[in-house]
């Protein structure tokens, strides 16, 4: 049984590297496109491709908008040759744990499994805190909060990408989205995820990408406990142009989420 991932970047130059070293040496093939960076991303991208080799394959694709971003997820579909796929954005990062169980729970599923959700933990600020699990807004079944569909299985009938950008997901051949077909198996391997923090080194860049422009968000979230421990890509060895990740928010950041998270707690009373 095999197992290919799937990542679209652009302008993902501060989590990327770390995101494909968390899972590539648990997945069989990885499908790794741009979609137009303007900054480093794409010499990263390369720098993987050349450790990896024949692991990855890397395709500039292009410019992607809202409206095509379903066209270039069918494509990825298409070219996918493997019982499983998983979909890895370049702002996730996994435990060797959590993969490791992950792929081998997979490999172990009955055929009335179709997909598999896990639990996410969203940064906020920094790496040094991240956000309650209450704000989390996704719902698949009884579960709702932070919590991802993440791998789903290639021979579910007429399976094709549908809807626009933020509305978007995998739906089967009545035009069914898949979670909705209550076939999924929720495992708690959860990843990091960096979504709501900056991604590119300057913000003009971040601002290029459709959509994420809204994701940085000015919160006081939860610091983590001292025996939190973090995925093990952030110390491992990696190259000079990789930007370490342990840099703390600055006072102006500080500043403003304290007075956001105010603002916010004072609307829900009054709400």
């Amino acid at each position: 049984m095999e197992i290919w991932a799937h990542t679209l970047f652009k302008n993902d130059e501060r989590w990327l590297w770390y995101s494909v070293n968390s899972i590539i040496n648990h997945v069989d093939k990885l499908l790794l496109w741009d979609t137009g960076s303007s900054d480093n991303s794409l010499k990263i991208a390369k720098s993987l491709k050349d450790k990896y080799k024949n692991k990855i394959s890397l395709r500039e694709y292009g410019e992607v908008t809202p409206k095509t971003f379903p066209k270039v997820r069918q494509e990825m579909l298409d070219q996918t040759d493997s019982d499983w796929f998983m979909v890895l954005d370049s702002d996730e990062i996994y435990w060797q744990g959590a993969i490791r169980h992950l792929v081998d729970i997979i490999k172990k599923t009955d055929e009335n499994i179709e997909s598999i959700v896990v639990p996410t933990i969203n940064l906020v600020g920094d790496l040094y805190h991240f956000q309650e699990k209450e704000a989390g807004r996704y719902q698949f079944g009884n579960l709702k909060g932070h919590y991802n569909l993440r791998f789903i299985r290639r021979s579910i009938k007429g399976l094709h990408s549908q809807g626009q950008h933020g509305v978007w997901g995998w739906a089967d051949d009545e035009g069914k989205q898949i979670q909705e077909r209550n076939k999924y198996k929720f495992i708690d391997a959860p990843y990091l995820h960096t979504t709501f923090l900056p991604r590119s080194e300057k913000r003009i860049n971040d601002l290029k990408v459709p959509k994420r422009a809204k994701k940085l968000k000015y919160e006081i979230g939860n610091k983590f406990t001292l025996d939190f421990y973090y995925p093990e890509v952030f110390f491992e060895e990696k190259p000079d142009f990789i930007r370490s990740p342990w840099l703390p928010t600055t006072p102006g950041f500080i500043a403003r989420a304290i007075i956001e998270t105010m603002v916010g707690c004072h609307t829900r009373i009054l709400l």
